[in-house]
């Protein structure tokens, strides 16, 4: 407790525990398995939320840090397609188009912490620390300012576990999930005590990793992995406690996360569907890149189920016009993607199919994709090409995302509002650090 002695400013604490579901955080305190947070939550407020389309962290937590939609901050998902041109990258800070919460803190002169969060590599410089996320190739460019990074090693630091890895071996996968968690607690709880500060931030990527991996074998109570899957719930309990120890009165813990998760039954390759359709043709075989897309395509896919028209004037080799023909054809793939069933149970594997106008407003709204799908829950919508077949279930990755389901706790706080979503926490944060909103937000203020 102290970190800001003297001080009575308003002090934020956020602990956002990735793709962890509200509905799992209720059943593992209802089990025991989470005191720390049973007694936050008689402190405070815990509410499910919404996340964002479509429905991965990059997207989520870039909506969170801005507190906007994807055509204002321009981050449409973990992959996007370079503008002009068929090749893709994969977006990163260098790539955001808005101010970040934090900056906007920087610039009102409070000191801020902020450590993992996805979309924050390579890190902007800020009034205080920023560690960047799993995308950052080593500590030496993860921090700023970058004298940071020699101490973070000597803690014993880990940017992120090795999913690739983690396939192959998910007993190692949940030692390693609890290692990355206790030197993330280690370098928080030191930077916390380099001096006073405002705002921290410390994001846990292992839960997010622990349920695309190991999802289904805890819903089975599979003897090799479930116990070791809610011991980590217990690690990070007893984490939570120790934070809410260090914190003053005048600090309000918020903890969330960006999405829920289910059970993955289906891996759907949308390209092997437009292709079966006769709207996805390609020059070579099998393609390596939508490089090797043939002219004649109308529409082609990126994940997470995000298809684009191939658009004259837009793409080097469009083939559909704007206008009437482009409008005609956006319904038709609407209209079919919603028919579009389990080839093995005859389910409807598409839950909505949205034009991007309907759901996102913006500057950069012409860099969205055209229709953007989201599945029922189990239906991992993916934009792999060349796939023979149109799903497909191993035994490696075994939870996906959902839209519904996420967490917000607000110590102190009653959480208002109908139907919350990500962005709405950025302002509500401003607020209750008495710092003045930006005009052009998305999200709306969640406390009275």
């Amino acid at each position: 407790m102290g970190f800001l002695r003297g001080s009575r400013r308003k002090k934020v604490m956020v602990i956002s525990i990735d793709g962890t579901p509200f509905t799992f955080l209720q059943r593992m305190m209802g089990e025991g398995y989470m005191p720390n947070l049973s007694q936050l939550t008689r402190e405070g407020d815990l509410k499910e939320i919404r996340s964002a389309y479509p429905t991965v962290s990059s997207v989520a937590w870039s909506c969170f840090m801005t507190g906007q939609n994807p055509a204002r901050h321009g981050i449409f998902g973990f992959v996007d397609r370079q503008p002009g041109s068929m090749k893709t990258y994969i977006p990163t800070s260098r790539h955001m188009q808005s101010v970040t919460l934090w900056e906007i803190l920087s610039d009102a002169g409070r000191r801020v912490i902020v450590m993992n969060v996805p979309v924050t590599y390579p890190p902007r410089q800020v009034n205080g620390v920023l560690v960047g996320d799993f995308l950052a190739p080593s500590l030496d460019k993860a921090a700023y300012p970058p004298e940071v990074s020699q101490k973070l090693k000597e803690l014993g630091y880990i940017i992120d576990i090795d999913p690739w890895e983690a396939r192959q071996d998910k007993a190692q996968l949940l030692q390693d999930v609890g290692v990355a968690l206790a030197a993330r607690e280690r370098a928080l709880f030191y930077l916390m005590g380099q001096g006073p500060w405002d705002y921290a931030h410390c994001h846990i990527m292992e839960t997010d990793r622990l349920h695309h991996f190991l999802w289904e074998e805890m819903e089975e109570g599979d003897p090799r992995y479930a116990p070791g899957f809610l011991d980590f719930y217990r690690q990070l309990d007893s984490f939570l406690g120790r934070v809410r120890q260090r914190l003053d009165r005048q600090t309000t813990l918020i903890i969330m996360s960006d999405h829920g998760f289910c059970r993955l039954r289906k891996e759907v390759y949308v390209n092997n569907w437009l292709a079966t359709q006769g709207w996805l043709k390609f020059a070579a075989q099998p393609p390596q890149s939508l490089e090797d897309m043939h002219h004649d395509s109308r529409a082609y896919c990126l994940d997470p189920g995000r298809i684009f028209i191939n658009l004259r004037g837009r793409e080097p080799a469009g083939s559909v016009a704007p206008g009437e023909e482009y409008e005609q054809l956006r319904a038709e793939i609407i209209a079919a993607a919603l028919q579009l069933a389990d080839p093995a149970s005859g389910e409807r594997m598409i839950a909505r199919a949205m034009r991007k106008e309907e759901i996102y407003s913006g500057p950069l709204l012409d860099q969205a994709a055209d229709i953007i799908l989201h599945p029922y829950d189990g239906y991992d919508l993916k934009g792999a090409l060349g796939k023979a077949q149109l799903t497909f279930k191993g035994p490696e990755l075994v939870g996906m995302h959902t839209y519904e389901n996420a967490a917000l706790y607000i110590s102190g706080q009653e959480i208002v509002g109908k139907r919350p979503w990500v962005a709405d926490v950025m302002p509500t944060i401003l607020r209750l650090m008495d710092v003045p909103l930006p005009a052009n937000l998305d999200g709306r203020v969640l406390v009275r």
